[in-house]
Parts: C-alpha cells; sequence; structure tokens
C-alpha cells in the first residue's frame, strides 16, 4: 500500500470517532483520577504480596468477636463484616497487618457513578456499549495505521525511534509523542475492545475444572485454628477477592475463598481444601483487561493512564491541524492542464511549498499567460505546455512526499509530444545528508527524458528561505520572458508569533569584532540551551537564526560578525534596553541529552553557544566535557574561559581542551579528539554521548575523525550512535 492510502486511512479513521473518543478521553482522564485518588487513599494497604491470610486473622482476634467475611477490592481496600467485642455488627475497612479499623465503607460520588456509566455506554445501555467497544477498536486501527505511518517516514522499522526531521509543531509532536505514548495508548484500545467482545458474549466460557477432595468427618475435638490452617500461611491478600467464613461449627459449613483466578472450599475443622474451581482464561483475561483499563490496581499505571487519555486529546487536535494545514492550499485553475503554456508541479508534504509555487502562479496569471498548478501526482500528458516547473519538498530520508509518489510511474506512462524547457526547485534542510535528495532524484529522471530541456540547473531552498528561492527567481527572469518579482518581501512568509525582547548587553571584544555577544531578556516564554532564536532585524519578512544559550534566565547569543550582515550588523548596533523581533523555535533534537551517563561537546567558533547554556544548566552535574576550536586565542575565547574555570568550580564541568589554529600549534579540535580516542569510545560504548554545533565542514570533519576512531575498535560508525541518539548535531 503506498503512503496516501495509510494516510487517508488513518485520517478518516480519526474523523468518524473523534467524537466518541473525545468523549472517552475526557471521561477517562476522570476516572484515572479517581483510580489514582483511590490508591492514594489511607484506606489503601500497600504490601498485600506479603500479609498472609493467616496473619490477617491473628491480628483481628483480639479486635473482633467474630469475622463473617473479609473483602479485598482491586484498590488494596481490606473489608471486614463481622461481630465486634461489644456483640455489634460491623463492616469497616481494617489495616489487616495490624488489626487496626480505618474508617466506614462510603457510596461511591454520584459524579463518578455518572461519568462511568457514560464512559461505559453513553447512557445508552447496550447500544452505547456496541457503540464503544467500536470506537475502542477504531482506536486501535488509528494507533496500528499511525505506527506504520511512522515506519514508512523512518524508511525501517529500525529506525522507528530515531531522529525526527523538524517540522510544523503540530507534526513534530504528533510525531513525536505518538511514538512514546504507543504502547500505552494500545493498551487502552485492546482492553477496551477486549471487555466490549466480553460483554456481549463474544467468548465461550467453559466449565470451571473442579477437584475434589473430601476429609473424612472428625469431630471438634481435632478443631484447628483458624489461624493455624496451613493454606492460610501460603495465600497472600494480594490473591483473594473475598473470604467467606464458616456460619457456624456445622460441618457442613465450610470457608469460601475466592482468589483472582479461582475459588477453593475449605474444611473448617482440619483446614484440608474440599473442591477447587479453576476460572476458565476468558475470565482470567477480564481480570487483567480491567486492570489494565481503569489502573484500579496500581497508582503509576493509573497515572499513565491519565497521562494516555490527556494525550489521545491532543493527537486528535494536533492530527486535525495538520490536515487543515495540509488543505489549505485549494488548487483553483483558471486554466485546464491541456491548454496551458506552463505547469506547475508541486510536492509537498505539509502545505508550505505550495505558497511559493502559487506566488508564480498568481504572477502569471495576472500576466495573462495560461498557468496550471497542481501536484506531482497529477502528472499527465501536457499537450500545449512549454514551460515545466517542479518545486517539491522531500518527505522521511529522502522519500517522496504523500503527494508526489505516483509521479516517478506517471513520468515513464506519460512522455511527453513536443519539447518542454524544465526546472526543479528543492525545498529541504541543510542540517539533514539528504538535504533535498527527492527533487535531485525528481530533477535526473526528467533530465534523461527525450522531451525535455533544462533550463535552469537544479537550485534548492534551504528552511523556506526566501533569499534562496529569489535566486533562483532571478536567473529565471535572464532564461525567459516570464518575468517574476525578484524581491524576498514577496515571497517570504512573516510568523505570527514574533515577540519583543529586551538588550540586556552588548559585549564587543576591543581587540576583534569578528565575534561578539547579545544578552536578551525573553520574558516568561519557556525555552532551552540549544534552541534557536530566529530574528528579524527589518520591518520585511526576512530571518536569520542563532542557537539559545540559556544562562541566568537570560538568552546569550554567540554571533559571528559580517560587515553589512541583514542581522550581525543590526544585533552589533544595539545597546542595552533596545528591543528587537523574534520568535524562539523549540530544537528539542539538540537539546540536552539527559540519558547520557556522560556528554563531550564538540564545537567551533560560535558553534559553542549553546553549550555554554547546557553547562551552566547542570544542576545535576553530569560529567561534561568540552573540545573547541578556534582561530586564535583572542578577548572573546579568554572570556570564554573564564566562564568555563567557573563551571568547573561549581562542578557543573569536568574538564575543557581548546585548540587554536592560527598560532604556533597550529591545531584543530580534531587534533583534540585523536589524542583522546580511547576515552570517546569508551564513553560511547558506555552510553555516552557527543554532541557537535558549528560550521557543517567542522562537523564533516570531526565525523571523519570519529568514524576512523570508532571503525579501528567497534567496527561502528557515527551513523550507528546517531540512530541511537548518542551523537546529536546542530551545524550551518
Amino acid at each position: 500500500m503506498t503512503l496516501s492510502i495509510w494516510r487517508y486511512a488513518h485520517l478518516i479513521l480519526a474523523l468518524v470517532s473523534f467524537v466518541f473518543l473525545s468523549m472517552a478521553s475526557i471521561t477517562g482522564s476522570i476516572l484515572a483520577i479517581n483510580a489514582i485518588k483511590e490508591k492514594s487513599s489511607s484506606y489503601s494497604i500497600h504490601g498485600l504480596n506479603h500479609v498472609s491470610l493467616a496473619q490477617t486473622i491473628s491480628s483481628l482476634q483480639t479486635k473482633v468477636q467474630e469475622i463473617s467475611e473479609l473483602e479485598v477490592s482491586e484498590n488494596s481496600y481490606v473489608k471486614l463484616r463481622g461481630i465486634d467485642k461489644s456483640g455489634d455488627d460491623v463492616e469497616v475497612y481494617i489495616n489487616p497487618k495490624t488489626g487496626e479499623m480505618l474508617g466506614k465503607p462510603k457510596d461511591k460520588s454520584q459524579f463518578i457513578l455518572w461519568i462511568t456509566s457514560l464512559h461505559r455506554s453513553l447512557f445508552l445501555h447496550e447500544t452505547g456499549r456496541i457503540l464503544v467497544g467500536i470506537n475502542a477498536f477504531l482506536l486501535f486501527l488509528i494507533v496500528s495505521s499511525g505506527s506504520i505511518l511512522i515506519i514508512r517516514r523512518q524508511k525501517n522499522i529500525k529506525n522507528f525511534f530515531s531522529k525526527i526531521k523538524k517540522a510544523t509543531f503540530s507534526q513534530y509532536y504528533h510525531t513525536l509523542f505518538g511514538r512514546l505514548m504507543l504502547i500505552p495508548i494500545l493498551i487502552i484500545s485492546i482492553t477496551g475492545s477486549y471487555l466490549s467482545l466480553d460483554r456481549f458474549n463474544f467468548f465461550s466460557k467453559k466449565e470451571y475444572n473442579t477437584i475434589l477432595n473430601l476429609p473424612k468427618l472428625s469431630d471438634e475435638s481435632t478443631h484447628i485454628a483458624y489461624k493455624d490452617i496451613p493454606l492460610f500461611s501460603t495465600i497472600k491478600l494480594s490473591e483473594i477477592r473475598k473470604v467467606e467464613f464458616p456460619f457456624s461449627d456445622d460441618p457442613d459449613e465450610y470457608f469460601i475463598i475466592k482468589l483472582k483466578d479461582r475459588e477453593i472450599t475449605v474444611d473448617q475443622f482440619m483446614g484440608s481444601i474440599v473442591s477447587q474451581k479453576d476460572f476458565p482464561l476468558s475470565q482470567k483475561l477480564i481480570n487483567v483487561s480491567l486492570d489494565l483499563h481503569t489502573g484500579r490496581t496500581n497508582i503509576i499505571w493509573a497515572t499513565f493512564l491519565l497521562v494516555s487519555s490527556l494525550f489521545i486529546l491532543f493527537f486528535i487536535g494536533s492530527g486535525f491541524t495538520i490536515t487543515l494545514k495540509r488543505s489549505k492550499f485549494k488548487l483553483k485553475n483558471k486554466y485546464k492542464a491541456s491548454e496551458s503554456k506552463i505547469i506547475i508541479l508541486v510536492g509537498s508534504e505539509n502545505g508550505s511549498t505550495f505558497s511559493y509555487a502559487n506566488a508564480i502562479h498568481q504572477q502569471l496569471l495576472s500576466q495573462n499567460y495560461t498557468s496550471h498548478l497542481t501536484e506531482l501526482n497529477k502528472y499527465q500528458l501536457f499537450q500545449n505546455a512549454e514551460y515545466l516547473l517542479i518545486l517539491t519538498s522531500t518527505y522521511g530520508l529522502g522519500d517522496a512526499p504523500s503527494n508526489a509518489q505516483k509521479f516517478e510511474s506517471l513520468l515513464n506512462a506519460y512522455p511527453q509530444n513536443r519539447a518542454i524547457k524544465f526546472s526543479v526547485i528543492g525545498f529541504g534542510s541543510k542540517s539533514y545528508k539528504d538535504f533535498c535528495l527527492y527533487a535531485k532524484n525528481v530533477n535526473e529522471k526528467i533530465k534523461v527524458q527525450s522531451w525535455s530541456q533544462q533550463l535552469i540547473e537544479m537550485h534548492t531552498v534551504n528552511d523556506q528561505s526566501s533569499d534562496d528561492f529569489v535566486k533562483w527567481i532571478k536567473e529565471w527572469n535572464n532564461k525567459t520572458e516570464l518575468k517574476l518579482y525578484a524581491d524576498t518581501h514577496y515571497y517570504s512568509q512573516r510568523p505570527k508569533n514574533i515577540k519583543k525582547m529586551k538588550v540586556e548587553e552588548v559585549y564587543i571584544p576591543k581587540d576583534t569584532n569578528d565575534t561578539f555577544i547579545v544578552k536578551l531578556n525573553p520574558g516568561k516564554r519557556k525555552y532551552n540551551s540549544g534552541d534557536i532564536l530566529a530574528v528579524y532585524p527589518c520591518k520585511d519578512k526576512r530571518e536569520r537564526y542563532y542557537s539559545i544559550a540559556k544562562i541566568d534566565n537570560e538568552i546569550q547569543l554567540s554571533i559571528k560578525y559580517y560587515p553589512s550582515g541583514l542581522a550581525s550588523e543590526y544585533l552589533i548596533n544595539s545597546i542595552s534596553g533596545d528591543f528587537i523581533y523574534g520568535r524562539i523555535i523549540n530544537n528539542i533534537p539538540f537539546h540536552f541529552p539527559i540519558k547520557a551517563t556522560q556528554v563531550v561537546m564538540i564545537a567551533n567558533g560560535t558553534g559553542i553557544g549553546p553549550f555554554l547554556g547546557m553547562i551552566s544548566q547542570n544542576v545535576k552535574k553530569r560529567k561534561i566535557y568540552l573540545y573547541g576550536g578556534f582561530r586564535q586565542e583572542t578577548e572573546i575565547v579568554l572570556r570564554y574561559k573564564d566562564f568555563l574555570e567557573e563551571q568547573i568550580n561549581k562542578n557543573k564541568l569536568e574538564k575543557y581542551s581548546l585548540s587554536f589554529s592560527s598560532n604556533s600549534e597550529n591545531k584543530y579540535v580534531m587534533d583534540l579528539l585523536r589524542k583522546d580516542y580511547d576515552f570517546l569510545v569508551n564513553l560511547l560504548e558506555n552510553n555516552g554521548a557527543i554532541m557537535i554545533c558549528g560550521s557543517l565542514q567542522m562537523q564533516v570533519s570531526v565525523e571523519e575523525v570519529l568514524d576512523d576512531i570508532l571503525f579501528k575498535r567497534t567496527n561502528k560508525k557515527c551513523s550507528d550512535y546517531k540512530k541511537n541518539g548518542q551523537i546529536l548535531t546542530d551545524c550551518y
């Protein structure tokens, strides 16, 4: 099946069931909170698996005159029915370890009973139970189809938990949290479906297996004390549901002990088993399903159920947000494909590439050119086409977006009957090795067609940069009579969440302004070291990105100065008290790896910036080692060193090593790594992590060194550790 089929299946299932799933999630959250509350009650006794029935009977002997029944609920409440020392009937919760009476049972809250009924049957009795059961199964299908989409996105099931490509907020977290909550939500859906099927006797129930071991009747002289019955010493309260005590000394009166998996009848005189009824497998599965579906037996699992229920609501919201964004650009064409001179084909997973394509399309229409805009999957024979423009992103790890998966087969099926000039523009992120890979593949496949004439060499657009796109526009204008606006303002899409931030300090070293530091007060916004600050230096829509260091609740940016640079010129001329405009972009894939035993940080130049913040935030004093490469020991490097020495004194940094390429040493950061090769290998092999930040050229060189070191000693390469999340990169 194609990715599109799975995506549509996932969407249709969500559309069909979202009302019921929303209701079930809300009520399920309330019931999970109630389960947590009940398990936290003083009536709930911990450690029942260490308390035997004999111990409980012994502890009650001095407290009551007679015991008629003991009942242990799923939330570990132990209830006693009997007669107290005053001869009065009692029904009370007890502590079985001490025999202490804790309080009288109370009726369940009417609100909780109402919520339970709504959750189980929607107040529609049997019809409601059927609907709830169907929707529990639909949830299972939604989770399954979502898992398949993730596997297809990551190319292989082995990459299921590998790094996810940066995307929109909704898509990124929909996928990220979907992986984390996969197992709990699967359990909720499977157990809910099973309980619904059992409610309508879908599973056959075999007769109990009855074992008879009738003892010879004995007189009262051989009557042993209840607490001394050997069987009672082996049965723990955690196994018990209910114990009914003999009503009298009549030999026909027995102990009836109902356990989780069987029912035992025990002779009161000799303590021998009279009969045993083993519950069928279906009954055992019902008990397990109820425990898992309600969280009634474990407060930790009940908390998981609460979180899972809330996340189902998040998935519903984020899923529909993704769908709305994908459908944002409705393709309305004035001219049919067969009559158009210019054909614009788009491959886009989330719709963002359509904005650029539509900008071109509208300009051409306004100039009275016959232009037709559609998806790559709609490729066909274009009878009157003279120009073919293809704008496409890459999905997953180099694959086609969902609306472009048929293109290759269609390209072979429909050879054009006339010469057509073509141009391909790829959209992606240089943070990934497969940058614009699908666009490159498309370009190569079209080039070999007999009808194709490449008008312009393939262009790439990094991170939706309007500057990159305008470079293609200018070349297009030079090659054709179809003129387009060559102004970044026209193509930029300035986000709505841009905020003012106060400049607290601009530190410009006296010896050189090659690098400077800016400190900003972001207000109450949440962010972390390693996140990205997009700065908007002008009133237009152009932006520049900087890695954030969070130090003393301020944003610190280490910035390389470019004379006449759009942002660096703007920031270096700022003064304390000024305001700049920017937005914080979560960069979770480059956050500090809190699960790592040790962390090595490798940087060159301003790439050290986010690492300074991570070290400052190392309140748990994990072992961090920093390797930094600079051209020379400047004033700003000395400032870095002072900061690092301070962090060593605070036990937030274990060690740092710096190299300088433009002095007598003539060393690079790669030389530092070669020197410590044993340490680096041992660190990775013992669940440590390496983080790399700086220039792409440095990253390539560092990975070559690491590959050489690692392969000689472990037969592994950086790519293996990247899949495990042990090597993290954020280079530019």
